[in-house]
């Protein structure tokens, strides 16, 4: 039996990935918060491509996906994992559909619902950031910096949610945590901000003959 791709936007993820060594000062950890927001701030549209590869407690990668990554702020959002399985989560402001092409299902919830103090809520959410996490720290790690976040939700299935900024100052990367013990780290690259995206891209209709799991009307 085929083993799933973790949906790391919507499902919980894990521990620090192992090996990764951290160098330089760590700063106050009230500025993760400021420092996040302040960079989402600027953000309107964002596209690129990603990594994402998961390690258990021990630190042995258990799966490993590479997809796009569209986000147009507030609200909307698309993630297309392509290998090794196609899936693809959509928000379209209102809905959050998340569709399986190997098992022809698709799974359709509320948005608010379906996001809560999460990895997506976080880089596409309209809400204050503080609202929805606490700081933990801001560590550099060679050009990169990394803003480590707490859920404040006590529901989450998160222990952190860490965003790195590269030497330009724009995303590289992320880093989940999840009570399980479990760490997802997320590579970006070809990184695009600001452009103009097609509206196409955060609209999903279910395709022909797929089992649908959820409430799909208006």
């Amino acid at each position: 039996m085929k083993s799933r791709i973790t949906r790391v936007p919507l499902h919980a993820c894990g521990a620090a990935v192992a090996g990764l060594t951290l160098a330089g000062a760590v700063h106050a950890a009230d500025d993760a918060v400021t420092r996040v927001a302040s960079y989402l701030a600027g953000v309107k549209t964002l596209a690129a491509s990603f990594v994402q590869v998961v390690r258990d407690r021990e630190g042995r990668i258990t799966e490993r996906a590479t997809g796009t990554l569209s986000i147009a702020r507030p609200d909307r959002f698309r993630w297309d994992y392509l290998d090794p399985y196609e899936q693809v989560i959509v928000a379209d402001g209102r809905k959050l559909w998340l569709y399986d092409s190997d098992l022809q299902q698709v799974t359709v919830r509320g948005l608010e619902e379906g996001l809560g103090s999460t990895p997506a809520m976080l880089l596409s959410g309209a809400g204050r950031l503080a609202d929805s996490f606490g700081s933990l720290s801001v560590e550099q790690d060679g050009d990169w910096t990394w803003c480590r976040l707490k859920p404040l939700a006590t529901t989450s299935d998160f222990e952190s949610v860490s965003l790195a900024l590269g030497a330009k100052g724009e995303l590289a990367g992320m880093e989940l945590v999840d009570k399980l013990g479990q760490t997802t780290r997320i590579d970006f690259s070809g990184l695009k901000k600001n452009i103009a995206l097609d509206d196409k891209l955060f609209r999903f209709e279910p395709p022909p003959g797929a089992d649908v799991i959820g409430d799909s009307g208006s």
